[in-house]
């Protein structure tokens, strides 16, 4: 992902949600207007939760608040949702009526300290974030918010010594270091500023933010040498973040760069983004989205806590706010072509094919050398299966890269898919094998080359050997070790065979044609009794309408002998990510 570039650190303390297991409803009926009861109310904002329709369960949840106000359960829940959900305004509203009853709840405090910040009530927001203090992040959270408080007064040297009082531990001392060059840095104290990124910098040279932060002071200072060696070693031998490579490139024409940050406001944004995004990619979803609404409270246009937004919402299967927050990204941020690449894939999950079509022909149409958007135009063509207009725009795309790269062999992956679809093998093949050549440990690649030589019986032992190594890659590859199994079976190794597809169906229970391929093995090895059952298995599945056919058959007929049984729509060689790639 874009932004797993910008924080990529590992947290040793997270926000635990309070979470009550979902109330036993055997089934809510839908409603275009909220129930009337308040039991109604209720159960329905619970479903609505557990489907990560927050904006809905927030309307329910509001709707029981009003007939039973002191309930502190639902206004918990209540606030938590119009939080995570960026109504701000109410979670104001709601977090006053939370620490009455709950004085140390920690997310309610950070949101009143940012609104009283906001107002510029320092003295208000210093209460709150000292209240919030207690357990490892929140008190990381909180020191990190003082300090710039401290300055929001005219106090740099209190923040600077609110920083001091941090704990040492590992995972928060890069944070510390790089607040306290942003805090010198907004303060005029180049020294100590200089100082401090750079020791940020040493220790994550790979992090955006802080290598932007580190080369922004340098230009802004004047040393536009050692502004260039920090962007350069960041991008190293990669593509480069689009913001790291366009402030390079007016670093590199002279133009004098501002500071990352300009005010402690922003710097307050600046703390709740950066943990905030951390969290989100931490198994902590909510309180990540919290503290980037927060964020964007403190800092309404940062297009990065919007991107973060929108690729947390894209993770969870919502594409209505992931669309939402991308389309809040402006045009000027160098971000802003990924975003668009990011909606269309977003808008191809919410069956508007057309609209993320359209969105990608105007990218390409105003950049016509961007391997990304053709790139992304044959990707979501062939997840629709139109093999043949994809592999147009893969070839578009291989015919920009000039020198390919290893990164580079998914193209010619994706396209040799395409063509060994349309059954054009020869094509399929070299499109195959230059992928293998960039990348000769790609997993899919290995599985896919290989299956399809064992399917024609060409390079058998060559095709065995790629199998082999790809399950070796990813051993608990249900698709790739059925793909070992099957591979057995075709040439006759049946026991061989039931080895491993039943290993396959260990870590693929649901698919139902792993399932069918285990059936067909049984019945060589005179199982015949255990053939009909996974046989069986795999029909309550839902196979595709003409492999239902088959395996009906088979449960009629058995197998005959010489019939030589080709693997189906979802054989192994094309696994479950290689089709939503």
């Amino acid at each position: 992902m874009l932004r797993r570039a910008i924080w990529a650190s590992s947290l040793a303390a997270v926000i635990t949600l309070a979470a009550a297991p979902l109330a036993d409803v055997a089934w809510v009926e839908e409603q275009e207007v909220q129930p009337r009861s308040l039991l109604g109310s209720y159960l329905a904002g619970r479903l609505a939760k557990a489907e990560r329709d927050n904006d809905k369960a927030a309307q329910f949840y509001e709707n029981v608040l009003t007939k039973d106000p002191d309930n502190e359960l639902i206004l918990e829940r209540t606030f938590r949702l119009e939080a995570v959900s960026g109504n701000w305004a109410r979670a104001v509203r709601l977090a006053d009526d939370v620490i009455t009853g709950e004085p140390s709840h920690q997310i309610a405090r950070f949101i009143l300290a940012a609104e009283a910040f906001r107002k510029k009530n320092y003295k208000g927001a210093k209460a709150h974030f000292v209240a919030a203090s207690k357990g490892a992040l929140p008190e990381l959270t909180a020191k990190l918010s003082l300090a710039w408080t401290h300055l929001a007064e005219g106090k740099s040297d209190k923040a600077l010594a609110e920083l001091a009082k941090m704990k040492k531990a590992d995972w928060s001392l890069f944070y510390q270091q790089y607040h306290k060059g942003l805090i010198a840095d907004v303060a005029g104290k180049r020294k100590t500023a200089r100082t401090a990124l750079s020791r940020a910098f040493s220790s994550r040279p790979r992090t955006l933010r802080i290598a932007e932060a580190y080369a922004r002071h340098a230009g802004h200072t004047g040393n536009f040498k050692l502004a260039k060696q920090v962007l350069k070693k960041h991008i190293g031998k990669s593509t480069g973040h689009p913001i790291a490579v366009t402030l390079l490139e007016k670093v590199n024409a002279g133009e004098k760069p501002s500071r990352l940050i300009s005010n402690p406001k922003h710097g307050l944004a600046e703390v709740f983004y950066a943990i905030g995004d951390a969290l989100t990619g931490e198994d902590s979803t909510d309180v990540g989205l919290i503290y980037l609404r927060i964020a964007l409270q403190l800092k309404p246009d940062f297009p990065l806590a919007n991107l973060a937004i929108g690729e947390t919402y894209d993770r969870l299967d919502q594409f209505a706010p992931a669309i939402k927050a991308y389309d809040k990204v402006p045009k000027s941020s160098p971000i802003w072509k990924n975003v668009q690449i990011r909606k269309a894939y977003a808008l191809n999950s919410t069956e508007d094919i057309e609209g993320a079509k359209a969105l990608l022909t105007s990218l390409a149409e105003g950049t016509a050398d961007d391997v990304r958007i053709y790139d992304a135009l044959g990707s979501i063509l062939r997840s629709r299966q139109k093999y043949a207009d994809a592999e147009k725009f893969y070839g578009k795309a291989i015919a920009l890269v000039k020198n390919p790269q290893k990164r580079h062999w998914s193209l010619y992956y994706a396209r040799g898919v395409c063509h060994e679809q349309m059954k054009n093998w020869k094509d399929a093949e070299g499109d195959l094998e230059m992928a293998l050549k960039l990348n000769p440990d790609q997993p899919l690649v290995l599985n896919y080359l290989g299956y399809s030589w064992v399917d024609q019986g060409t390079n058998l032992k060559r095709a065995m050997n790629l199998i082999r190594k790809a399950v070796k890659l990813k051993p608990d590859d249900g698709y790739f070790v059925d793909s070992l199994g099957w591979a057995h079976y075709r040439l006759g190794n049946f026991k061989k065979a039931v080895k491993y597809l039943e290993r396959a169906v260990e870590l693929r229970p649901e698919d139902p044609v792993i399932n069918d391929h285990l059936g067909d093995a049984y019945w060589r090895v005179g199982r015949s009794l255990e053939a009909k059952y996974q046989w069986s298995q795999a029909l309550t599945l839902e196979p595709e309408p003409d492999d239902e056919r088959k395996i009906k058959e088979k449960l009629a007929d058995g197998l005959k002998d010489g019939d030589e049984t080709k693997a189906m729509a979802n054989t192994g060689k094309t696994t479950a990510s290689e089709s939503r790639n």
